[in-house]
């Protein structure tokens, strides 16, 4: 066999050395101490403390530990107790609520407050509970959830559900047309699955769905906790209750808004419509019914999971291409893990081979 022509080695030996490099990242990804960091750096007012919790376990002390348990009854994972009640103390109880919280939210299971554990508590998130009140229960299929009973908007086809801004209730710095805008957004997610359209109305009593922003304790029983922490609620069907918290700072474009703490207004209203429908909170990371948000993040996309559990209550849109949608999905997840510094150097290497041989 003869040897390959000398003008042909040196570009082949040029893609051995390029693609036998580490495929690892240029800098490390942060540890996952630091993720527990960062939330502290964006100045998460109301849970922020809870670091000084991190990797405590069964049998640990840590004073104000009770302020934990606060946490974990107020989205479903501790019975209703007197303040008196709560120790500082983790113990069995106090366990298996860490263990449910991480099964229900996909997180790995340690009965531990790890790393994960902490910096998912200490994320902005929604206030609705994860877990039901007493006596009500939640049917959960794959991932997605929702009430037993079926809790869904019953209208003859086609079904309209109409929406209102409560004047009064509105923030100064976004102007009516982006709020507009970004909520037109939010309704066309879930009106492209399923076959519910969404229309705004300016007579307040007869809208089904009422949205507003509110402080503090606004007379639903679900009093908001300032910046960070709970960033809205909504009710199930036929509710139509919308409330997000006004001391957030809300944003429509983090190129226009650069605080730290900006929380993306569309994400929040796509996340919220899914209650309104009768979607409860969902244990897939990626899908829009995962109950917590970082600031300055935007999540829009509905996933298989939201589509599946609104599909379940509502039918699906005839408009809706499954196998459309599973491709999409796919795309923008293998875009992810693509790197432009590394799609620019497949594209220089290719362009320096091509021109070799060209000239061979």
């Amino acid at each position: 066999m003869h040897p390959p022509p000398r003008k042909l080695l040196f570009p082949a030996t040029f893609f051995i050395l390029l693609f036998s490099r580490p495929c690892s990242p240029a800098r490390p990804f942060p540890d996952r101490l630091s993720a527990v960091e960062l939330q502290n750096d964006v100045r998460n007012d109301t849970w922020r403390d809870f670091s000084k919790y991190l990797d405590a376990g069964m049998g640990s002390r840590v004073t104000g530990m009770s302020e934990l348990k606060r946490y974990f009854n107020r989205f479903g994972y501790l019975p209703s107790s007197g303040s008196d009640s709560w120790t500082d103390d983790f113990d069995g109880e106090f366990k298996s609520a860490v263990i449910t919280y991480q099964k229900r939210l996909g997180l790995s299971v340690t009965g531990r407050l790890d790393s994960d554990t902490m910096s998912t508590m200490m994320s902005p998130r929604c206030g609705v509970s994860d877990d039901p009140p007493p006596g009500v229960d939640i049917h959960t299929t794959r991932h997605y959830g929702y009430f037993y009973g079926r809790p869904r908007w019953n209208r003859s086809a086609p079904l309209i559900l109409t929406y209102t801004f409560s004047r009064d209730d509105m923030i100064d710095y976004l102007s009516m047309s982006d709020v507009r805008a970004a909520f037109e957004q939010a309704f066309s997610h879930w009106a492209a699955v399923i076959p519910v359209s969404f229309k705004e109305v300016y007579d307040s009593k007869g809208a089904d769905i009422h949205i507003g922003f509110y402080s503090g304790n606004h007379g639903d029983g679900e009093a908001f906790d300032g910046v960070l922490g709970v960033l809205a609620h909504a009710f199930s069907p036929e509710n139509g209750r919308f409330h997000l918290d006004a001391a957030e700072t809300w944003a429509v474009d983090f190129k226009r808004e650069k605080s730290k703490v900006a929380v993306d207004l569309e994400s929040v209203a796509t996340h919220e419509i899914g209650h309104v429908l009768g979607l409860a909170h969902s244990s897939v990371k990626e899908a829009v019914m995962y109950p917590s948000l970082s600031p300055r993040t935007k999540k829009v996309d509905l996933r298989i999971d939201d589509v599946e559990g609104s599909q379940a209550l509502y039918g699906k849109n005839p408009n809706f291409k499954l196998d459309n949608f599973l491709q999409s999905e796919n795309s923008s997840g293998n875009s992810i893990g693509a790197s432009p510094a590394s799609l620019s150097l497949l594209t220089l290497a290719f362009i320096f081979v091509l021109v070799h041989l060209l000239n061979a």
